[in-house]
Order: C-alpha cells, then structure tokens, then sequence
C-alpha cells in the first residue's frame, strides 16, 4: 500500500523523511511555490531547514496526486480539518489523523470529523517533529478500532526507528493528545512567570487528573491516559520548550508577545474544554483557567492565586 502525507509543516515533512525509510511517500503542500521550493532544494526551508529530503519522497500541491495513495497520514491542523475535506472522496482510503486537539464548534476530535468519508485511525504520542526527521528513536500511539486494520497500519507505518503500539481505544489516544497540548500551555505559563519547577510538577499532575476526568466521562479506557498518548506525551509537552504549547504558555507567564501565525492546538482544545466541561458537568480548574488565559481574561497572578485558593479535598 501507498503512503501519502496530507500537510508539509514540520510534523508532516517529518513523517514523510521517517517513512520513506520504507518506500516511496507523497507529500502534499498547500501552495505550488512551496511544492517546487522543496522539490528543487529537496528541504523544507521554513520548517526543517536542516533536513534532506529523500529522493523517494514526491512533492506536491495537487490533492489529485497524494489521494492516489491507499493510506493518506493527515498532518493538517485540528481546527482547519474539516474545511479542508470539503469536496474530497476518501471513500476508498484509510485516513490516519496525525493532528491533536478538540474542534472549538463542535467538540469533536480529529477522527470523528474524517470518520463520515473513510476508515480511520489517529497516530499520536510522545514525539517532536525534529526527532522524528532526525531519526532519534520514538515511540507513538496507533489507535483504530478495526482491531485487524490496527495491524496492518501498524507494520505499515512502523520503522526501525519509529515505533509504534496499538491500540483501539481511539477515545482515549485521541482525548490524551489533544488535553496534554492545554495542560502544557499552564505549565509553560507557571515557568515563564518565574513559580518554579515544584509548581510546575503540580500543575502537570493535577492537570493529568482532569485529563483522565475528561477521558472517562467520554468514554475512553482509563488505561490509554497512562501510556504514550497521554501521560507519555503530557510529560514531553510540558517539559520541553519544542512544544509550541509550551512556548505559548511561557510567553503568557513572561507577558511577552506570541507569533500568532505559529499553530498553537491547545489553545483551541481549552476553549473547546469549556462545552465539554458544561455538557458533562466536569470540574476542569485547569483547563478552564487555561482558556481564560489564552481569551486575555486573567493574568498568570490571578490565575494562580484563584487556583490556590480552592477549597481544600482529598486527591
């Protein structure tokens, strides 16, 4: 089966440069000048400067050429998702979500908006686009719940430097992809603001805790939260500054500016928290504050100080 790679960002290029270890890939670019750029340099010199493409790798911006492909990876942000099928016929292909995050209008996730056109999947996990083109080993989540087509994607889309486990909880690898990018945000805000490491570390565990919250009440596996695709991807996410997460969060802690052209998807995900958290009655502090600090509607000061003021419970 072929592999096409819908997006050539930095997380798209990657996978495509990981791939082609295997065999030909297809990536698609949004613009013909970007499709020829990187096709006459073989790099992709906005985001992976540093990166050779592979000469099996085929370059376009024609969606004609990459849906030749059986398995399409889809490394288009969450909240552009849906406009972007508009039109496309995916009848016969697998579509694999390589994006995370909740959809502000719907509070849907990334397979329930391809899942009306195709078999689906979602590729998550603990990973950074620059590790992954590198080569350095990694390991990620494959979540579909054809328990026989999870099989075949997977020693499809694995590599001897790219691992990947199973799974068909798709609830639950989805929900720990997307919650993780909304916690990361709150931990990079308590660093950027100066509150220290053990601050951090109870953030990024009370913020698990509403993560799982969330997972259950929508009926994922408590048990996928504790592997790759959650907590696996919650401790990189908030302890690294690769994760744009991350960075946003330490921008507001600082109260410096934010690239605002740079795809942020826990900021979306928190705000989509708040019909989730309504619909399902759902404590989420964290998550809620997280919204209100990306909505401009309380400072890092205030937001820690509302949170450390809670009533007093058991863990």
């Amino acid at each position: 089966m072929s592999v096409g790679v819908i997006g050539a960002g930095a997380f798209g290029t990657a996978l495509a440069v990981a791939l082609a270890e295997k065999g030909p890939v297809t990536l698609w670019a949004r613009s013909r000048e970007q499709a020829k750029a990187m096709t006459d340099t073989r790099q992709n010199a906005q985001r992976l400067p540093w990166v050779d493409l592979p000469s099996n790798i085929t370059i376009s911006h024609l969606l004609g050429t990459v849906l030749a492909c059986n398995t399409l990876l889809f490394a288009v942000p969450t909240q552009q998702l849906r406009r972007f099928l508009i039109g496309l016929d995916l009848s016969d292909h697998t579509a694999v979500a390589c994006c995370k995050g909740i959809e502000v209008a719907t509070g849907e996730g990334p397979t329930s908006i391809l899942s009306g056109a195709c078999h689906t999947a979602i590729l998550t996990g603990p990973s950074f686009a620059h590790d992954v083109a590198r080569g350095l080993p990694s390991a990620l989540t494959l979540a579909c719940a054809d328990a026989a087509e999870a099989e075949v994607l997977q020693e499809q889309l694995s590599t001897p430097k790219l691992r990947l486990y199973r799974t068909t909880d798709v609830v639950g690898a989805e929900l720990g992809g997307a919650l993780k990018n909304v916690i990361a945000i709150g931990c990079g805000a308590v660093m950027g603001a100066g509150l220290g490491d053990s601050a951090r570390a109870a953030l990024l565990t009370r913020g698990f805790a509403e993560m799982q919250r969330v997972a259950v009440a929508l009926g994922a596996q408590p048990e996928t939260l504790m592997g790759l695709s959650g907590l696996g991807d919650l401790t990189l996410t908030c302890t690294s500054d690769k994760s744009r997460n991350y960075q946003l969060g330490l921008a507001l802690g600082a109260g410096r500016e934010f690239a605002a052209a740079i795809t942020v998807e826990g900021a979306g995900t928190a705000r989509a928290l708040r019909g989730v958290a309504a619909k399902h009655r759902l404590d989420l502090p964290i998550c809620a504050t997280v919204a209100d600090l990306v909505d401009d509607k309380v400072d890092v000061p205030g937001a820690m100080a509302s949170l450390m003021a809670r009533p007093l419970k058991e863990e």
